[in-house]
């Protein structure tokens, strides 16, 4: 439980996700993708994020997890220049490791099954995988945490 009740330990994420934007917008020329990736759309609403129950927030984190990690993957086979090359890996690590970590708060019993359609977009530029990372570790992952913190931690 030490990322829920560690309050640091978001926030070292939020910095990462933020570096790692960062530099890839630093990549010199990095070509848009030939082949765009399908990216979940990762806005929310306050109001209506509070009135689900943790289980519901936790599924539609995970589902935008699969796609996210899914994007980078399909990003990874299509980008060999270097300096974004070397971001996309870093990247699938992060994405993938969230998605690992939630997958272990199991609610429901046997093997995951996502069962996910989440609100989606196409995209052909890298730097829009990095944005949405951000954008889903800043709200929806930092807000879960910050939930759950309140019924576990002391």
């Amino acid at each position: 439980m030490g990322l829920v009740c560690d309050k640091r330990l978001i926030q070292k994420y939020i910095g990462e996700a933020k570096d790692m934007e960062k530099r890839v917008s630093q990549c010199q020329a990095l070509p848009a993708l030939s082949c765009p990736v399908v990216l979940p759309l990762v806005d929310f609403n306050m109001r209506q994020w509070k009135s689900k129950s943790d289980e519901i927030k936790w599924h539609e984190i995970l589902c935008n997890l699969v796609l996210l990690v899914g994007a980078v993957t399909e990003a990874q086979g299509q980008v060999s220049q270097e300096c974004g090359a070397g971001q996309l890996s870093q990247l699938y690590r992060h994405t993938n490791s969230f998605l690992l970590l939630l997958q272990t708060f199991g609610w429901e019993e046997g093997p995951w099954e996502p069962g996910c359609s989440p609100r989606s977009t196409e995209e052909t530029q890298v730097t829009e995988i990095f944005l949405t990372y951000r954008q889903l570790v800043q709200g929806k992952l930092r807000f879960f945490f910050h939930n759950l913190a309140k019924d576990s931690c002391n």
